[in-house]
């Protein structure tokens, strides 16, 4: 499997050499070499770009159409440092955007909130793909029909407090109808929350959340507003370096602007680092709604739960 997947990064390779872009655009067959004109080429209609290997400082903006951004061979395609209009590597506002296979690092910009995606509008599908060593992961803007869905991807050496506009994270929702992520990895947080959403509707399970090496982190999941959905059959492990120990998940904590009731968290695994000698709560209530916390495996010296105001 090893021999195949470098034959093909070697014909992608060459394939550039010969004169094709790294970037094209599946339905004609057209190449280019800046990922903003691959983008532009689909302009309003419906269009997927292919990604050979390589390390681009590339950024696109998406006003319109359909966009799906695929690497020919996942994890090989890798974004590293560049933005556009200050704010991420891809800027998204057309219809939709997927995004598959895909690697975005060292991402900054001035005002610390820079991203690998910056999702504007439309609904957004990430699969396979890391985000590492940036200020954030993704963020979005409030859109209440939005829809974000994430599977087997990572999140990783994210979020910062140094920000004038105060912290981002690795994952940062706004206000969406649909937070939905599945077989993910969270972990070597920066500052910030691991997950921070106020989506009205969360579905976050079977992914893991490690802060053994997490720096000045704060919560593993911040429902800031309170969500209905489930957090299930997750992995957290906190680790000795936080801005805030008090709880791993908090509904609620800034606001009560999404109903709670019903919201399932249950089948999560939760634990403290070697070396950790304080106490936390698995759940912090800030919503004082009937919640459904049902039998999570929790390690010494972690609460269920605790009413907050």
């Amino acid at each position: 499997m090893k021999k195949l997947i470098l034959a093909a990064a070697l014909l992608s390779a060459t394939a550039v050499a010969q004169g094709a872009g790294p970037f094209t655009v599946t339905g004609n067959g057209q190449s280019f070499y800046r990922l903003q004109d691959a983008v532009d080429a689909i302009g309003a209609g419906d269009g997927t770009i292919r990604i050979a290997a390589g390390t681009f400082k590339d950024c696109a903006v998406v006003s319109g159409g359909r966009v799906a951004f695929a690497a020919a061979i996942s994890g090989t395609a890798i974004f590293d440092g560049g933005t556009c209009e200050g704010k991420a590597t891809l800027v998204l506002r057309g219809r939709d955007a997927a995004v598959d296979g895909l690697v975005f690092r060292n991402i900054g910009v001035p005002d610390r909130n820079g991203a690998g995606i910056r999702l504007e509008k439309g609904n957004l599908t990430v699969t396979n793909s890391a985000f590492r060593d940036s200020e954030q992961g993704i963020l979005t803007v409030d859109d209440p029909a939005q829809v974000v869905t994430i599977r087997r991807s990572t999140f990783s050496g994210l979020g910062t407090c140094e920000g004038a506009g105060g912290c981002a994270h690795g994952l940062y929702i706004g206000s969406s109808g649909m937070l939905d992520v599945a077989n993910s990895r969270f972990e070597r947080g920066r500052g910030g929350h691991y997950v921070k959403t106020r989506a009205r509707r969360v579905a976050i399970v079977d992914s893991s959340f490690d802060d053994t090496q997490g720096r000045g982190t704060n919560y593993m999941i911040d429902l800031s507003n309170g969500a209905t959905g489930r957090i299930t059959g997750n992995e957290f492990v906190q680790g000795k370096d936080k801005e805030n120990h008090s709880a791993f998940i908090t509904v609620a904590p800034e606001a009560r602007a999404n109903p709670s009731t019903g919201l399932v968290i249950d089948g999560n695994r939760a634990s403290l680092a070697p070396g950790v000698t304080w106490s936390s709560t698995f759940v912090a209530d800030f919503a004082h709604e009937p919640l459904k916390i049902g039998r999570n495996q929790l390690g010494p010296r972690i609460t269920a739960m605790d009413s907050r105001n």
